[in-house]
């Protein structure tokens, strides 16, 4: 005969396991790192300051 097991352990476990996969999801669809962020944040800078210095003055 087969052991029994605790279905509340394995319920919980299995809603863990579901948590942890659907974090993974959403760290690769919506995460990114400092440097990334640092990194677009300066290339938005240089662009508005090349936009900036070709603007004409009425």
């Amino acid at each position: 005969m087969a052991e029994p097991i605790n279905l509340n352990k394995a319920r919980k476990a299995k809603a863990r396991a579901d948590k942890a996969q659907q974090a993974s999801e959403n760290r690769a669809k919506f995460g990114r790192t400092k440097a990334q962020k640092q990194a677009e944040a300066t290339e938005q800078e240089k662009l508005r300051k090349a936009i900036e210095a070709k603007k004409r003055e009425r």
